[in-house]
């Protein structure tokens, strides 16, 4: 039983990643008909509204750890979207999605730096996979030692989203994942409505935009947080945190897809690469843990 819920929760962690991709091809168009800010406070309250509108009774399942414990993971995701999509304002989709990719190296860091938690040999490979294979779909060799404002802003969203994701790990195991998904959803709807509100709230101002938001909100929130949160109630962080980072091959795939880019050979070389990784840390052992020496359990 364990091992089929862990393989639904990988096939539903790449279906989230797959929604993203897509998700990131559109917002680097909608955000430059509307302020990020704007969009990313219309995108999570619809989504939110639509999940209570879903589950009226969710909030009978609301008590003061799932209020509390949604608060700080709200928080820490409305700070990556929010650094995302100024660092995506300035920089093109594919350095973007590489550099937030890089939450991948940095989630097991912060598991070992405030959870006490020694990552196990086999993941700390796949992890190196998986970040050279980043590189190879998502850099040009002229990008690699370019620093500038938007690298800054993504690397903090790296580490937002590598936080969120341990907290995630830490707490959401015997919780409700719906009512802490709602939680979270309005804390980062509300948190991006006060900044929107600064220069005066705009709607999205057309038909694409509203389609942009409309998708976001449903299907890459809504839907993609949910799966998240109740995988993270069975997978350890590492490995979420790696099957999360193949978004950049739905990425590159749908820019192809669609004409926004042509196929290379290091987006396949990289995309092997990363399926590779995928393999080599689910590939049975007779020991598969990928913490060891938890503090937590």
């Amino acid at each position: 039983m364990t091992k089929k819920r862990n393989a639904l929760a990988v096939v539903a962690l790449l279906s989230v990643s797959s929604v993203w991709g897509g998700a990131f091809v559109l917002m680097k168009d909608a955000i430059n008909l509307q302020p990020f800010s704007d969009f990313l406070a219309t995108r999570f309250l619809i989504a939110a509204v639509v999940m209570v509108l879903v589950r009226p009774s969710v909030f009978k399942n609301f008590n003061k750890q799932i209020l509390g414990r949604g608060v700080i993971l709200g928080l820490l995701l409305a700070s990556g979207y929010y650094t995302q999509t100024v660092g995506l304002e300035l920089t093109t989709a594919a350095i973007s999605g590489f550099i937030t990719g890089l939450y991948v190296v940095v989630t097991p860091i912060l598991g070992w730096v405030f959870l006490k938690r020694k990552t196990s040999p086999k993941i700390v490979l796949g992890i190196a996979l998986a970040t050279i294979g980043l590189a190879f779909i998502s850099i040009n060799a002229s990008d690699v030692f370019s620093i500038n404002v938007s690298t800054i802003w993504l690397i903090a969203c790296a580490v937002l989203f590598a936080a969120h994701i341990v907290g995630l790990s830490v707490w959401s195991p015997g919780q409700d994942p719906y009512a802490l998904t709602v939680v979270q959803l309005f804390v980062v709807g509300f948190s991006t409505l006060i900044l929107a509100m600064g220069n005066g709230y705009q709607a999205p101002p057309n038909a694409f935009v509203w389609f942009a938001v409309l998708f976001t909100a449903i299907f890459s929130t809504a839907i993609a947080f949910l799966v998240q949160t109740w995988a993270q109630g069975i997978m350890d962080a590492s490995r979420v945190a790696i099957f999360l980072t193949t978004e950049v091959i739905f990425t590159a795939l749908i820019s192809v897809s669609v004409g926004q880019e042509s196929l290379e050979l290091k987006t396949i070389l990289g995309g092997l690469l990363m399926l590779a990784a995928m393999l080599w840390v689910e590939w049975p052992t007779k020991n598969n843990e990928v913490f060891k020496d938890s503090a937590l359990h």
